[in-house]
């Protein structure tokens, strides 16, 4: 059985008729057999696709040959297209909900006027030169970090995406204006906007991370500055990058350590419990509540 593998990636760049790009996008995948998920959007492309190694590799180069795709950064990781229930290719208003009255602007070369990239050296290199200066802001939504994140991060109390304009516009983060401000997300497309509305609301150093803290974390694994697991918007939940990832999230019924997140026991509801194995297994654990609710345009980091 061919090796099978997962592609994680987006590109700003302005689409004149995302519709077209949908229907290219989705006869390109079913041809060679991929599942997963893909947004579109007036602003560019935002996927995640599991399939064989040879058929990835055959959408990634079909993909690069639109001029407008040919900068995107495939980042590779473990898994299946069995981590997908199916193909899902859509045209929204948005790549990431921020919210639609935020005016974002894209040119040819990405989103306009956001945080200075670092590579994943790069932001080793600002925290040994500035040291505790230096702060690590969350850009996913907050149950995502309760199993792993950056050291010392700030993990806004937030539930979707588009609560982080608010947020940030609440003016408790103000004194830190001054202060170099690291963003950071699964792959970097949510740190795209993010970084653009700090840097619009006065904050003067903003950083993001280029390929996200999965750029990061498969350079470093958890002996640098990443510390704990990737939650995933799949079947897979969660991702680590080493054999001695600490495990960070604790059970929300018993407080045993644990990284695994259970779906809601009602099928028709999306909510996740971070829940040990022994409490995960008891279904009334998992009764409806709307504890975590992912969104559609939140699917793919």
């Amino acid at each position: 059985m061919e090796l099978q593998k997962v592609i994680l990636y987006y590109g700003f760049a302005p689409l004149h008729d995302p519709e077209a790009i949908r229907l290219w996008q989705t006869r390109l995948a079913q041809d060679l057999n991929l599942k997963g998920r893909v947004l579109i959007s007036k602003h560019g492309i935002n996927g995640t696709l599991g399939g064989n190694m040879s058929d990835l590799k055959k959408y990634v180069s079909a993909t690069k040959k639109y001029s407008g795709f040919k900068r995107i950064d495939f980042k590779w990781s473990q898994g299946t297209g069995a981590d997908f229930p199916r193909l899902s290719i859509k045209v929204k208003e948005e790549l990431v909900d921020f919210g639609s009255h935020l005016d974002v602007k894209v040119n040819e070369k990405g989103v306009v006027n956001g945080g200075k990239h670092l590579k994943p050296y790069e932001v080793n290199k600002l925290v040994e030169e500035r040291g505790d200066d230096v702060l690590f802001f969350d850009g996913r939504n907050g149950y995502e970090a309760k199993i792993g994140k950056f050291k010392n991060a700030i993990v806004p109390d937030v539930k979707h995406t588009r609560e982080f304009v608010a947020e940030i516009e609440s003016g408790k983060y103000d004194h830190l204006k001054d202060k170099p401000i690291v963003t950071y997300c699964t792959g970097g497309i949510r740190c795209e906007i993010l970084s653009t509305v700090f840097v619009e609301r006065g904050f003067k150093e903003v950083y993001q991370i280029e390929g996200g803290i999965v750029r990061y974390a498969q350079k470093y694994g958890d002996d640098e500055l990443w510390q704990g697991s990737l939650y995933t918007f799949d079947a897979r939940m969660t991702l680590d990058f080493s054999d001695h990832t600490p495990v960070l999230g604790e059970c929300e019924k018993c407080g045993e350590a644990t990284k695994q997140f259970y779906n809601c026991a009602k099928l028709s509801c999306h909510s996740l419990y971070l829940l040990c194995h022994s409490c995960g297994t008891d279904i009334s654990n998992r009764a409806c509540t709307h504890q975590y609710s992912p969104s559609d345009a939140e699917m793919v980091g």
